[in-house]
């Protein structure tokens, strides 16, 4: 496994979509889809025991990962579908005849067949769907099948019979379980077929009333054979039309759609409802992400445009609600008016029951922005980078140290010792989380003593106030260092919880506990960069601590000098002020409205009269 492809597979997205396998020479030789691409993909590298002859193959020839999120398992499907459609890889050999996503297809002709296709062909037949789900479409088949004693199998054809020179009927697997319809007359076929094609429209009630009639009537004739299989059919019609939401009291065939727009996520949602009878029929979705600079009736005339003029195109209502005036309706009227045979109005409802449907459209489209701000979000924060996950491996840790925390200590000649704890969390600096320590326990130089109490302060406090622990401890420096951060550790019982490592800066060497060797991590080692970035950065917070700690004293006692200013009043102005460049500059009402009038006066007088005081020189 080359390392392009080793860093890709390592920073792999835990959100559906679909991934395109290449070669040496970059050519596509597998597209696929997954619910959850980071467990797909990695399946192909582990384990290969349990790989078919053909995965074999397929996994050595690997040499690139492209991948395509999307939103949802369904929209992976047909993403995947074009791909492979448009590559022919070589080891999509199950889905090189086109397949799609299913539909149910009502074929042209003097005896037109209905059955499922994932073949869509352009030769005059009907299609009814997509259905994202093919337990949907075996549903609708299943109601069709009991509703109208219709076959739906795609095998029955018709043939001529040579001897005789008459069509002939092959029949069915469906005719050993009495629903093959192939000997049905003509003329009952084709008003039956008429029923069933009002039905994929959606058109349940007038049909339920219909076959009511027609059963009234088998009963009065004393058919009881024929009204109890309507009987049948009109119950199958009902549990059907039951799961159709109601949604409006008219029963006028409209389409609606809205869109709603989030800026931050840089993505518009466009929502359609395909309403029937005044029942909710179906719904479908589509992300926008190219948002700049357009506008939402732009947008949604887009959306709108695309749905009905698709390469199946759409079925057409009575009327179209849409969220917002479009940019440009003229050329969408003109379609819609020639393909359903009279002028479709395109309508903006502002109040009532439309109205209403319209919000409902677009709480869908806002809820649908908030679930993929949330995958978004999901798979930044399980997005481990590079660096981090190399740092892993070369450390040999059990879990990728995605924050760590690294302390280092300055002291000049003893005197202001402080510490410093910056916090990187995946290879980033969180700088809300550093601390600044001042050594209590500790006289003079000594760093060991100084890291011992530190480690034991941060991660006592921790541990009683039950806090998270980090990832990984580095502090700065080597043996000795490392082994009074252990012994701190051990002290406050959490030793064995938190890996921890010394970095000495001589020769970057990496120290870990109870290991007298050195652990050399390679210059190129990206590991080892983070870990640099991270000693370097917190020896530049404890230095600028230090540093401001010494001046800040040092102006202190030089202002005690001044008479009649005690530690107090220094520290006073010193906390007011914030520096001493702004006391120097402070005009003398400030001075005196802080220190009072006494002390004000003097200390302007010191840093305004030359020839009575001696300035104190201060380091900003």
């Amino acid at each position: 496994m080359n390392d392009k492809l080793s860093e890709k597979l390592s920073n792999l997205p835990v959100n559906p979509g679909v991934y395109m396998f290449k070669d040496a020479r970059d050519q596509v030789i597998y597209v696929g889809k997954a619910k959850r691409i980071r467990n797909r993909v990695k399946s192909y590298f582990q384990d290969t025991r349990n790989h078919s002859g053909k995965t074999l193959a397929l996994v050595r020839k690997i040499q690139d990962v492209e991948l395509f999120v999307t939103d949802t398992e369904a929209e992976a499907l047909i993403l995947e579908n074009n791909l492979i459609k448009k590559f022919r890889p070589r080891y999509n050999i199950s889905y090189r005849d086109d397949k799609t996503l299913p539909y149910i297809c009502v074929t042209p002709g003097e005896r037109p067949r209905v059955f499922p296709t994932r073949t869509v062909i352009k030769d005059g037949s009907r299609y009814f769907g997509p259905y994202d789900h093919v337990g949907k479409m075996r549903n609708m088949l299943e109601v069709i099948r009991k509703a109208f004693n219709l076959c739906t199998c795609a095998v029955s054809i018709r043939t001529i019979d040579r001897s005789r020179g008459l069509p002939k009927w092959h029949s069915c697997f469906e005719e050993y379980v009495s629903t093959c319809s192939a000997e049905l007359p003509d003329d009952i076929y084709t008003t039956t077929l008429q029923k069933v094609v009002r039905l994929l429209n959606g058109k349940t009630e007038g049909l339920i009333r219909e076959l009511r009639d027609e059963m009234d009537m088998a009963a009065t004739e004393l058919q009881f054979e024929e009204a109890a299989r309507l009987r049948d059919g009109i119950v199958a019609l009902e549990k059907y039309s039951e799961k159709m939401k109601v949604v409006s009291a008219d029963i006028v065939d409209r389409d609606i759609f809205a869109l709603e727009v989030d800026n931050d996520e840089g993505v518009a949602c466009g929502v359609m409802f395909r309403v029937r009878d005044g029942r909710l029929l179906g719904r479908l979705h589509k992300f926008l992400y190219d948002i700049d600079s357009r506008e939402s009736s732009e947008m949604l005339q887009a959306f709108v445009e695309d749905y009905y003029t698709g390469e199946l195109g759409a079925i057409i209502p009575d009327e179209v609600h849409v969220s917002h005036d479009l940019t440009d309706p003229e050329p969408l009227t003109a379609y819609l008016w020639q393909e359903h045979g009279k002028k479709v109005p395109l309508i903006v409802p502002k109040i009532g029951e439309k109205a209403q449907m319209i919000r409902m459209a677009q709480s869908n489209a806002r809820l649908l922005i908030g679930e993929l701000a949330l995958q978004r979000k999901k798979a930044e924060a399980d997005r481990i980078p590079h660096s981090v996950r190399n740092l892993q491996q070369e450390l040999r840790l059990s879990q990728a140290p995605r924050r760590i925390e690294c302390f280092d200590n300055s002291n000049l000649q003893g005197t202001d010792p402080v510490a410093s704890m910056v916090v990187f969390v995946d290879g980033v600096p969180k700088k809300s989380d550093y601390k600044r320590f001042k050594i209590r326990t500790v006289t003079g130089a000594d760093d060991f003593a100084s890291m011992r109490e530190v480690l034991t302060r941060r991660y006592g406090r921790l541990k009683r106030e039950g806090g998270h622990l980090p990832d990984l401890i580095v502090v700065d420096g080597g043996k000795g260092q490392l082994s009074s951060s252990v012994e701190a550790l051990k002290d406050v019982g959490v030793f064995g919880e938190i890996p921890i490592i010394g970095l000495a800066k001589r020769l970057e060497e990496v120290f870990v506990p109870y290991n007298s060797d050195a652990l050399m991590l390679p210059k190129t080692s990206s590991g080892l960069k983070l870990l640099q970035r991270v000693r370097d950065e917190a020896h530049r917070f404890a230095i600028n601590f230090h540093r401001d700690l010494r001046s800040k004293r040092t102006f202190t006692s030089s202002l005690t000098e001044i008479e009649g200013v005690g530690t107090k009043s220094a520290q006073k102005l010193l906390k007011h002020f914030g520096s001493a460049k702004r006391i120097a500059e402070a005009t003398q009402e400030e001075l005196i409205n802080e220190a009072g009038k006494h002390i004000g006066s003097r200390v302007y007088a010191y840093f305004h009269h030359d020839d009575e005081h001696t300035k104190i020189e201060y380091d900003e």
